[in-house]
């Protein structure tokens, strides 16, 4: 009986030879849901930012906190990039979350609402991966 058929069969011996081969496939398998479960819980702190942008956003027409979109940046087998940002009305975030100088003189009152949103949702991300990782 060959070494890969003794563990599969759910023995817990294997020779010194096989020892390598076993800890291989198990951080293999490892990784692999680690992998899956960093990348769930990414989806949802991105989901999460953009509700929240949305919900804290001022809201003159309502054009601007409807704005705010989640895509996929960069994927690959391990790792996930996830970008929120306004396509349409990218150019009021910044003048919205700092205030801006006016044309007569004076500023406007600063209104943040993307800072706070990205803030609450690193928190959530960590808390999300640790139990993830705690539960593999």
């Amino acid at each position: 009986m060959q070494e890969s058929e003794a563990v599969a069969m759910g023995k817990d011996r294997c020779s010194i030879d096989g020892l390598a081969k076993v800890v291989i496939d198990g951080l293999t398998e490892y990784a692999d849901l680690a992998s899956e479960e960093l990348k769930s819980a990414i989806k949802k702190a991105g989901n999460s930012v953009k509700k929240d942008i949305q919900e804290n956003a001022p809201k003159d027409t309502g054009t601007y906190s409807k704005s705010w979109t989640v895509k996929t940046t960069k994927e690959t087998s391990n790792s996930l990039e996830v970008t929120v940002y306004s396509p349409k009305k990218y150019q009021m975030a910044h003048l919205l979350e700092f205030g801006h100088a006016k044309r007569g003189g004076g500023r406007t009152k600063a209104q943040p609402h993307i800072a706070p949103a990205e803030e609450k949702a690193k928190k959530q991300l960590e808390s999300d991966i640790q139990r993830a990782l705690g539960g593999l």
